[in-house]
């Protein structure tokens, strides 16, 4: 960022951002692609719900069960891809649930390009999965808050670039489950998860580790995985961290002040590096939520079981917006949130007390903030 600089452009972005031109050489993200980070459960589609609802969720972590959390905020979901029945399938979602009606009659929905239009691309039946469990799971913890979708033409990170730069133009909270592995140049793009008063979240992935980017970037809050078993009258019985929970210490960007200032940041030994997750929710497919998409079966045996940090993602956001304020590293870090600090569970690095590899920092408890 010294002396010779390049105008990116990708597609239609509006409101150039400025890069090394060594970096466009070196790492033309319109080159890379990411993936959705879900995992269905091995069972077939049903016709009836399987999976966490969003009662037994909102229970088991004490969030508010009020139906207009979230009001007056907006939650941007991005992702690739168009999912045309991604509207319809939320209000087959909100009244299995009891939840308020989203619709883009009511305002509560609005789904663009990644430009801000109304040319979708081409549907996609694996994304359109993502984005039904991004969506609906937005939705069920901040039932209040608007929901603005935006699809990327195609995964290429060009693309989600763009639609990301809508996204946070234009929402206080964006939610991420997608990634790629790292790249040497990542850290010249990190700019397009940073504006004022927007708070940004990123899925760590679902192999464990390594992580992924944007996920290492320290202008998101890293969102990892946790193994939530529940007892048959719905309390915790335990919260472990996941095996897929993505997780580790970055290979080229530096910790925030406040992640490196943390306590307990030092017992990972990233030595300065960026250490993901920053924090952690329900993942496991095994104990995943309940999803309503007809796009891959085209009828009412749509009803699915997933989980990956595509779920623990959107549902930090949406906490988020329950809270009403900025998270970010310095909130993440500091003293306001109540965690469930997880220290059991494994995903190549080991669960530990206060922040590991594989949970951060745990998972966001109670109704207040």
């Amino acid at each position: 960022m010294r002396r010779l600089f390049a105008v990116l452009v990708f597609g239609s972005l509006v409101g150039a951002m400025l890069v090394p031109a060594a970096a466009l050489a070196a790492a033309p993200v319109s080159q890379l692609r990411a993936h959705p980070m879900l995992r269905v459960h091995a069972q077939a589609a049903t016709t009836t719900p399987s999976g966490m609802s969003p009662g037994l969720i909102k229970g088991a972590y004490g969030f508010t069960s009020s139906l207009t959390a979230g009001s007056g905020r907006t939650i941007a979901i991005v992702d690739a891809y168009d999912d045309p029945s991604a509207e319809a399938d939320l209000g087959v979602f909100d009244g299995q649930f009891g939840l308020p009606a989203c619709t883009t009659a009511n305002g509560c929905f609005k789904k663009v390009s990644q430009s801000g239009g109304t040319k979708y691309p081409a549907a996609d039946a694996g994304w359109s999965l993502e984005i039904a469990l991004d969506v609906e799971w937005a939705h069920a913890i901040a039932p209040g808050a608007h929901i603005l979708l935006v699809e990327a033409t195609t995964p290429s990170l060009g693309n989600l670039l763009t639609a990301e730069n809508y996204a946070k133009g234009h929402a206080q909270y964006v939610s991420n489950s997608w990634g790629t592995g790292e790249f040497s140049l990542e850290h010249f793009y990190d700019g397009f998860f940073s504006a004022t008063g927007v708070s940004v979240f990123a899925a760590s992935g679902d192999t464990g580790e390594p992580g992924i980017w944007p996920s290492t970037s320290p202008n998101v809050v890293s969102v990892g995985g946790t193994t939530l078993t529940l007892n048959a009258d719905g309390s915790v019985a335990s919260e472990t961290g996941w095996s897929g929970s993505g997780g580790g210490c970055s290979k080229y960007e530096k910790a925030t002040t406040a992640q490196a200032g943390f306590a307990t940041y030092g017992q990972v030994s990233c030595a300065g590096k960026r250490a993901i997750p920053d924090v952690a929710l329900d993942a496991d497919p095994n104990t995943g939520v309940a999803v309503y998409d007809t796009v891959p079966s085209g009828n009412s045996q749509a009803w699915y079981q997933v989980g990956g940090t595509s779920a623990s993602t959107p549902m930090w956001a949406a906490r988020s917006a329950d809270a009403g304020v900025v998270v970010n590293a310095a909130y993440v870090y500091g003293s306001a949130i109540p965690y469930r600090d997880i220290t059991v569970g494994n995903n190549g690095a080991s669960c530990l007390p206060g922040y590991d590899l594989v949970t951060g920092r745990g998972s966001w408890t109670g109704a207040n903030p």
